[in-house]
């Protein structure tokens, strides 16, 4: 693996070492071509109002997004084609958005409308770039790569009616750090929140490789087997069981921001019931704030704190869990150095993983077929 380099840095991408390569997303990369096949969500869709446009950064590129006041989502450029001003910065008018530099103004497609400081405009000559969008679930999705977008993927158990539970956060290491969590490590890393391994007799991990993607199976000392399913390239899906909130699913994004950070977006569902809603009010309300968490790991980083000074009694699990997470996987370096690893049988699904990546930028490389990955049916998701 190389070294961590710069995501703005252009890379080569035909080379076999790069094959390997999972980690580095920016443009010409061949991962990051890999990972433009796709829509990924950029946004979560209430955090979007109409007429303020944001500067979002997704694999290593700055983009526009923005609201118009017909209530659409869109993509453009990250500046404006005349003097390179972010055009963030301007105003949103009906669908288009003006650079507030010099007022030169863009619609939804990327065309030049207005040239007002022009004496004679040429606005049919310029045309910055624009991508496909969706609203969906609560997110906005973009197709950031070249050409006709594929079909959208819908997600059926989702679209029920019942309570929905939407949150995004963003950490400083590389995605594929977040990709590679595997089914062992809640016995150690979440011991005090989950099952301990000093209490119980730890299951065995295999991984097979499905239509969707793959799934990571725990057999139990009892015969029980039980999965979580990695949908390729960048997700995950099972099923919820807690307590608060009664039986649900789980679906979740980690989207890479650049190589040094990337942002996760989680989609949690419910049946309607009292305890549901009260359990999505509580979880909105610490999902607020984000940056409590990144301060704690970074008080564990620096010795000010022990993961286990932090008390659980009364405490949000799911954010103890973060800061675990975030601990362990940030703990590995911000882009993990894999060549200098020693994996065994419990790291099944992350072999699996690697090699499925590899199988699917060779073939990238050499321009023959991907694999066409289906999404799995409702029942299938994990338990």
């Amino acid at each position: 693996m190389a070294n961590e380099t710069s995501s703005s840095e252009p890379r080569a991408a035909s080379t076999k070492e790069e094959w390997n390569e999972f980690a580095y997303m920016g443009p010409g990369t061949l991962a990051g071509r890999y990972m433009r096949l796709f829509w990924h969500p950029v946004y979560v869709s209430d955090d979007l109002p109409i007429g303020r446009p944001k500067p979002i950064r997704i694999l290593g590129e700055d983009f526009t997004l923005y609201r118009g006041e017909s209530g659409a989502a869109h993509v453009v450029d990250f500046r404006c084609a005349h003097r390179g001003t972010q055009l963030s910065i301007g105003w949103v008018e009906g669908d288009d958005v003006r650079c507030r530099y010099h007022g030169w103004k863009y619609g939804p497609d990327g065309q030049c409308t207005e040239q007002p400081g022009e004496p004679e405009p040429f606005c049919e000559k310029v045309r910055i770039k624009s991508y496909p969008t969706q609203e969906y679930l609560g997110f906005v999705f973009a197709y950031l790569g070249e050409g006709t977008p594929p079909t959208f993927r819908r997600y059926p158990a989702f679209e029920r009616d019942g309570v929905r539970l939407v949150t995004h956060w963003e950490r400083g290491y590389n995605y594929f750090n977040a990709a590679e969590n595997d089914a062992i490590h809640v016995f150690f890393t979440h011991h005090r929140t989950h099952g301990s391994w000093r209490d119980m007799q730890l299951p065995r991990i295999e991984a097979e490789e499905t239509p969707s993607g793959l799934a990571t199976i725990r057999v139990w000392p009892d015969g029980r087997r039980t999965q979580t399913r990695t949908l390729m390239p960048n997700m995950s899906y099972r099923k919820a069981r807690n307590s608060n909130a009664g039986r649900g699913n789980n679906l979740s994004w980690k989207v890479p921001i650049d190589d040094h950070h990337f942002s996760q977006f989680n989609l949690e569902w419910f049946p309607f019931g009292e305890k549901a809603e009260r359990y999505v009010q509580r979880r909105k309300e610490f999902a607020k704030d984000q940056t409590f968490v990144d301060e704690l790991v970074a008080k564990v980083f620096s010795g000010e704190l022990h993961l286990d000074d932090i008390p659980v009694e009364g405490a949000d699990v799911h954010t103890i869990n973060q800061v675990e997470d975030g601990s362990t996987q940030r703990g590995q370096g911000v882009i993990a150095d894999r060549t200098a690893e020693r994996l065994g049988r419990t790291d099944a699904p992350v072999i699996l993983l690697r090699r499925i990546w590899q199988r699917e930028l060779r073939a990238l490389a050499e321009g023959r077929p991907l694999k066409q990955w289906e999404l799995p049916e409702d029942d299938e998701a994990a338990d």
